[in-house]
């Protein structure tokens, strides 16, 4: 949720960002009326109430015909301060619910257009010239099963399509990466948490999964709960309602947890394999913060995700996402696409992302700086995303006897140097 204020005093800076998401101006035309809508309500439900406030302080002093009279006008009054609070109550509504529909404001200079228009920021490292070595390189799935590491088939009969077995090597390929993205992000002062991973629907709508995102979760109606596709959701609502002093933030906390997604919209992409799945465990790094660090903290987080790649010896691109490609949360977001041999292409492996004072707001999360209190800002990254890291790992540092090569930082928290050699 923006702040209001915007609205009255520069509205066209929701517009020009409602024009780069490619999304309607006409809902800021909705939100002006419904805003002056609104005020009008609440002044004449105030004037009302003022006015039968001062008509019973009367009629305790008042005899005779005198009292009488404003006994009837305080019956009217209450009337009409009855239907006066149903109206206001009835135009707050309404505005909040059209404030719930507005994305948070992309910054000025993020660029214009959608899922194809990112900007390559920067490539770190050098794909390996296969042909030159004198193999063909494989794809992850055939390295995964000839390791007796991936089992999609048992997956697929136990809970359906786009579900796997991590076994053997390939499940502790997953703890070593647990391990060390968590050392990592301890070292950098994140605070390791294990969040929930069924959350409530307030949670789901404060850090605005229910709304572009609303047909990719899954829902539990019999408990009323969600199963959250980012452990982001927990982390975010962690401080909801709460008033945290200046001092303390930023406050930065690394979640792990499994994710669930329904890849609503996904139908014949990615079927082959890990890569594109229902369920996955993910290292996620958050952040509150003042809104005047969120800035920097982004790029702090930025420079986190680039480090581990990095430690992991995968080649990688830095992207910034247009801004019809940003969710409704983010005003800014950089993704790092990580090398895929078999494909011959980058593909997506982290994000961050700058959510601004937007999920703050409708989470009701504040700090306090002397007297002053104001809304904080959030923002998250992904640390480790499991099954796409295990495939740019198999993929990148394979040997032509099928053995994989296990980059140095990992090395500790396997045990090993290399696995099916």
């Amino acid at each position: 949720m923006i702040d209001p204020k915007i609205l009255r005093t520069d509205p066209d800076s929701i517009r020009r960002s409602q024009r780069a998401r490619g999304e309607s101006e006409e809902l800021v035309d909705q939100l002006a009326a419904a805003d002056q809508d609104r005020r009008a309500a609440i002044s004449a439900f105030e004037t009302l109430r003022a006015e039968q406030k001062s008509v019973g302080k009367q009629v305790a002093k008042a005899k005779g015909d005198d009292k009488l009279q404003l006994l009837e006008r305080a019956k009217s009054l209450a009337v009409g301060v009855k239907a006066a609070e149903a109206a206001s109550n009835q135009a707050e509504e309404r505005f909040n619910d059209l404030m719930l529909r507005l994305p948070n404001l992309v910054f000025d200079d993020v660029p214009v257009g959608g899922e194809d228009d990112f900007v390559v920021k920067e490539t770190v490292g050098t794909p390996r010239d296969f042909a030159a070595e004198g193999f063909e390189p494989k794809d992850h799935l055939e390295l995964g099963e000839a390791l007796d590491a991936i089992d999609m088939e048992r997956g697929a009969k136990v809970s359906g399509a786009r579900f796997y077995f991590l076994k053997g090597i390939g499940a502790q390929l997953e703890l070593a990466l647990i391990n060390l993205a968590v050392s990592k992000a301890v070292a950098w002062g994140f605070t390791p948490m294990l969040p929930p991973a069924l959350v409530k629907p307030s949670a789901m709508d404060g850090t605005g999964f229910l709304g572009q995102a609303a047909q990719d979760v899954y829902y539990l109606p019999a408990d009323d709960l969600y199963l959250v596709g980012t452990s982001e959701v927990a982390l975010a609502a962690y401080h909801s309602g709460e008033i945290l002093p200046a001092e303390t933030l930023p406050r930065r906390y690394a979640g792990y947890s499994p994710c669930y997604r329904r890849e609503a919209g996904s139908y014949g992409k990615d079927t082959r394999g890990i890569f594109r799945v229902h369920w996955f465990d993910k290292v996620e790094l958050f952040v509150y913060c003042d809104p005047a660090q969120a800035q920097a903290e982004h790029l702090k987080l930025l420079g986190f995700e680039k480090d581990f790649i990095s430690s992991l010896e995968i080649p990688f691109q830095v992207l910034e996402v247009a801004a019809g490609d940003l969710g409704l949360s983010a005003a800014r977001k950089y993704d790092c696409y990580g090398w895929i041999p078999s494909q011959g292409k980058y593909r997506e492996i982290t994000s961050t992302s700058n959510c601004t004072e937007f999920q703050a707001r409708r989470l009701g999360i504040r700090l306090r700086e002397g007297n002053d209190v104001r809304s904080a800002a959030t923002l998250n990254g992904t640390l480790c995303a499991m099954t796409r890291t295990i495939i740019c790992l198999l993929e990148n540092h394979q040997q032509a006897d099928g053995s994989i090569r296990i980059p140095a930082a990992l090395q500790p928290f396997l045990g090993t140097d290399s696995i099916g050699a």
